[in-house]
């Protein structure tokens, strides 16, 4: 057993703004904290004729009753120490407080109903409501209730797809916040179970023909753990109404000569074509076309190739529109007649622009929802690639929506940003006119705070965005608790967005800072490509020059600095915190990817090649994910930042395999008195679909572990 002395802090909050840390050391009372013994096995890989030892390779059997106990034994240990933090519960208390206000989605129109979602406050998960079309919206009658899925409210909703009609509905439900999915088939009129749920469905849409039946995805089902085992060979099916799940026809995949890890579909509203995009990684796509009014028509190939992403935006009769970043980093619109669909024959409706574009459409125009230095501009075309208007915005922030179907006159959408609520909007599509649909009641006053955008320059001169947000007048003393964020990876952008806990974090005086690195899609398929593979260390270069900045310009300082991500995000913060230990107090990584040389032989773990790539590539890409892999960079003697390690028993996405060898090796080689610690989340999985309270005490005990460790005894 390891034992470490940790610090039980007896200084003022003011005192501990104005004296040097290293004098709060000799003013603090010493308790004593023991980890729990993990055992060594002597595992070993060799790559390229080099030796890599692998100690703790017995913590990724998930289904053994020895992980299992060492899994309780940790928690244990953490919540031990967490018990002892004085202001967690006013933490969790002002969290819950300010999470309960109501909270309403945009309404839709399916059959002779309106449907929306409603989150009275504190309900673990969205309720889905409906009203006649013709009736007033207080009216409104349950028709879905997720929360009664399961007693502890840990099953989700995820997918949720109507008929053409609106007669029939089809939804898919997460339990204990695992990617392997149900579909439930419910006569929407009467709220009955119309046939067998269908089951072992994973990342997979619901795409319906008509009212005949649907198409979805899956793999089979791997041998060993369902949560860990590799799944790489996707498959569409299609679903017959009234008929057995064995029964379901394979549209594609399935051929061992040719894997594809993601298989989607999408089907025309006009139920005239379907268009099926297959993967190998989470990068690029071939693309397939199949003319559904005649059943045994062959597969039209209009990529042949995963050199873009490229997909269905809307069609007219024959005329497809594609979304696509083929020879456009930024991405465009293009047409093309579905008889010669090839990309020699695509022409440019919305061409390439200086900012990245995500289409939409809605009653007839195509809505091009462009990113401006991560904040979101919109503007309006017809079907001829004619701007009609840009749309004019309730601000600086992210829209989400602007989707309709053709025949809607009007649409919705949502605006936010890290001090503004999220708002829905309803929007004229003939007039361009918006008015405010909702607003929520909720605590927190914007007008208190501020956000701002920065440009800094990383290691090699590339000058990267970054957002601080914190309250007004907040003394820029280089003693301001503060959370850097990023994620910097598979061309997901960060956007601004309104988060409660986040806002319960600046109420203490915290500053929320986030960075957008490369790795990500701000800037197109070029910042992503400039943060992929052997170029991966920029990202973490963008990350630690964003910390510098902060500390530099006075915002804060190493001792008051916490970093934090989740899935790619915990990479970066476990590269981060074992490249630059002494850069940052608080190390908070989540669900990470931190093994980098094993994370491809688990779950759908391969298809991140193309950003990651693996140890099997090449001897120079096997020492290049070495040098940086958090597992194997934790060396005997530093002292690591105080690190509180966040994952999920039923994560199926990142395995919980990677938080427990990185928490087993901080653990073993830490110096000094900073604490190791891993949370892990019983019955929960990567993250979405987790229940509110569950998120609630998550949040209580991070933020309670983080101030504690900057030093601040009382809030």
């Amino acid at each position: 057993m390891k034992k470490i002395i940790l610090p039980l802090l007896a200084v003022s909050v003011m005192a501990c703004k104005e004296t040097p840390k290293e004098d709060n050391q000799n003013q603090q009372k010493d308790i004593a904290l023991t980890y729990p013994k993990t055992k060594k096995v002597d595992s070993v890989d060799t790559y390229f004729g080099q030796e890599v030892k692998d100690p703790y390779r017995w913590l990724e059997d998930d289904r053994s009753a020895e992980t299992e106990e060492w899994v309780k034994q940790q928690n244990e240990v953490t919540f031990n120490y967490l018990d002892q933090i004085p202001y967690r519960d006013s933490l969790k208390n002002r969290l819950a407080e300010l999470w309960n206000y109501e909270k309403v989605g945009a309404p839709y129109t399916e059959g002779d109903y309106t449907y929306f979602s409603k989150n009275d406050g504190l309900q673990n998960q969205y309720v889905i409501y409906r009203h006649k079309k013709n009736e007033d919206a207080s009216t409104a009658e349950v028709f879905l209730d997720p929360n009664k899925f399961s007693e502890d409210g840990t099953t989700s909703l995820d997918a949720f797809s109507f008929s053409e009609n609106g007669k029939i509905l089809a939804y898919s439900i997460s339990e204990g916040g695992s990617d392997w999915r149900k579909i439930i088939v419910m006569n929407a009129e009467t709220k009955e179970i119309v046939e067998d749920t269908l089951v072992d469905v994973k990342f997979s849409g619901i795409s319906w023909k008509g009212d005949e039946g649907f198409f979805y995805s899956s793999y089979d089902k791997p041998e060993g753990s369902e949560l860990s085992a590799k799944t790489d060979q996707h498959k569409l099916y299609y679903h017959q109404l009234g008929t057995a799940q064995k029964s379901d026809r394979l549209i594609f995949g399935g051929t061992p000569e040719e894997k594809h890890r993601y298989v989607r579909s999408a089907v025309t509203q006009d139920n005239k074509y379907l268009l099926i995009a297959a993967s190998v990684s989470t990068s690029g796509n071939k693309l397939f076309l199949k003319n559904l009014e005649k059943p045994n028509s062959a597969l039209v190939t209009i990529l042949d190739h995963t050199k873009s992403d490229t997909y269905l935006l809307d069609n007219q009769g024959d005329q497809l529109f594609l979304t696509t970043n083929l020879n456009a980093p930024n991405k465009k619109v293009v047409q093309v007649d579905a008889k010669n669909p090839q990309p020699e024959n695509w022409k440019d409706l919305i061409p390439e622009t200086e900012f990245v574009l995500t289409p939409t459409k809605g009653g007839g125009y195509i809505f091009a929802n462009y990113m401006k230095d991560a904040v979101s501009m919109v503007k309006q075309y017809d079907y001829k690639g004619k701007l009609i208007r840009e749309v004019e915005l309730p601000g600086v922030g992210t829209v989400n929506g602007f989707g309709a179907k053709k025949e809607d006159k009007e649409l919705y959408y949502s605006f936010t940003n890290y001090v503004t609520p999220g708002s829905i909007y309803k929007y004229d599509i003939e007039k361009g006119n918006s008015e405010v649909f909702n607003t929520p009641k909720i605590d927190f006053n914007p007008e208190d705070y501020e956000s701002k955008q920065v440009f800094y320059t990383s290691k090699d001169g590339t000058k990267v965005p970054m957002i601080i947000t914190h309250k007004k007048g907040l003394a820029l003393d280089g003693k301001n608790p503060t959370i850097l964020y990023g994620y910097g990876g598979f061309n997901i952008s960060l956007t601004p967005s309104f988060s409660i806990a986040n806002a319960v974090w600046m109420e203490q005086g915290g500053i929320y800072a986030v960075a957008n690195l490369r790795g990500g899609g701000e800037y197109g398929k070029k910042w992503h490509n400039a943060g992929t593979q052997l170029k991966k260390q920029n990202v973490f270069d963008d990350f630690i020059a964003a910390a510098e900045f902060l500390i530099d310009k006075n915002y804060t300082t190493s001792d008051y600095l916490a970093i934090r991500g989740g899935s790619n995000g915990g990479l970066l913060v476990g590269a981060t915190m074992t490249q630059r230990p002494d850069l940052i107090q608080v190390a908070l990584p989540a669900v990470g990817v931190l093994d980098m040389l094993r994370y491809h032989t688990f779950t759908a773990g391969a298809g991140w090649a193309y950003d990651y790539g693996t140890a099997e590539d090449s001897e120079e890409m096997f020492t290049y994910l070495k040098g940086y892999s958090p597992v194997h960079n934790v060396k005997e003697g530093v002292a690591y930042p105080a690190t509180m390690i966040t994952t999920g028993d039923h994560d199926d996405r990142v395995v919980p395999a990677h938080s427990f060898k990185f928490a087993a090796e901080l653990q073993e080689k830490q110096a000094g008195n900073n604490p190791v610690l891993i949370r892990v989340e019983v019955n929960a999985g990567h993250g979405a679909g987790t229940p509110v309270s569950k998120i609630i005490d998550q949040y209580a005990d991070i933020y309670g572990f983080t101030l504690w460790n900057m030093g601040i005894k009382n809030l």
